[in-house]
């Protein structure tokens, strides 16, 4: 599903035109990601939460050239399924 279909999804179940709810999704989809800049957890119940994970720096190689690089220390976000949403998928 993309971000289109979502929206043409939001616009039929609640009858707002897809202009409204292209923005609502948008919002939603900003909500998140300013919570995590922030360092924050963003759970919805019954779906699951993201997070961000620390990676630290590292050695890594260039697959083209075999060269040796530094990849530096990054966060990077995770998504972890609820229980619901599990249950839902494998029933």
């Amino acid at each position: 599903m993309t971000k289109a279909d979502l929206v043409d999804q939001v616009s039929r179940s609640s009858e707002l035109s897809k202009k409204d709810a292209e923005v609502i999704v948008q919002t939603v989809l900003d909500s998140i990601i300013e919570s995590l800049k922030s360092g924050e957890k963003v759970e919805l119940r019954g779906f699951g939460s993201f997070r961000l994970r620390d990676r630290a720096s590292r050695q890594g190689r260039n697959p083209k050239t075999g060269e040796k690089v530094f990849v530096p220390a990054k966060r990077v976000p995770y998504f972890k399924p609820g229980k619901d949403l599990k249950e839902l998928i494998n029933s």
